[in-house]
């Protein structure tokens, strides 16, 4: 008996993914997105991802057994909450500097998740990854933001406002591009939030 044998198959995975080091295996997971963002999800190939990288294709299937896994797997990988580390002083602030950071990043995410678009509604599993990766972490940074400012009295606990807070600074990032043909970048979603989310709290 081979010593690979002996070790059992799950040996085997684990010593075949070993001879991937972490800063190859996000290049991969980097170049996965960028595909999807500029070509979309149905055009997405590994052969292009193959390519794009200079590997071989079997590498590449050997570890991520088919395109919604490894699809999967980048966008967990690239999991960075966008708001955090966010702290002002006043909620006032936080929602400004919030508007900033969304306005920042708003082209890159909107253009990911356009090009994902009715692949996620299909894949239980991309759509799980996707919300662990872009939507959960940024919910609850802004979710955290306004508990803060609630302990600090700026807020009271029951405003009916601070629920649908999560929902305006998205909404309008994903929408603008529909409606407008533009992102929604800095400016755009800072003015947002002095003419509406900050009023709606009733905060100056």
């Amino acid at each position: 008996m081979t010593s690979q044998a002996a070790e059992g198959p799950e040996s085997v995975v684990a010593s075949r993914r070993s001879k991937i080091t972490p800063e190859r295996e996000q290049e991969f997971y980097d170049a996965v997105l960028e595909q999807i963002r500029t070509c979309g999800y149905d055009s997405f190939t590994m052969e292009g991802v193959a390519a794009s990288t200079r590997c071989s294709k079997s590498t590449l299937y050997r570890q991520w057994k088919t395109k919604p896994q490894f699809v999967a797997a980048a966008l967990r990988a690239n999991q960075c909450p966008r708001f955090s580390g966010i702290d002002t002083g006043s909620l006032v602030g936080d929602l400004r500097a919030m508007a900033r950071a969304a306005g920042d990043w708003s082209s890159r995410d909107t253009q990911l998740l356009q090009a994902l678009g009715h692949a996620v509604l299909q894949d239980k599993e991309l759509q799980e990854a996707l919300r662990e990766a872009l939507i959960e972490p940024e919910i609850g940074a802004v979710k955290e933001i306004i508990a803060r400012g609630v302990a600090r009295g700026e807020v009271p606990a029951d405003h009916p406002a601070l629920e649908f807070i999560p929902a305006q600074l998205f909404g309008v990032v994903r929408v603008r591009p529909v409606l407008e043909g533009e992102y929604a970048d800095a400016a755009y979603v800072t003015q947002f939030v002095e003419a509406v989310v900050i009023p709606a709290l009733g905060l100056t």
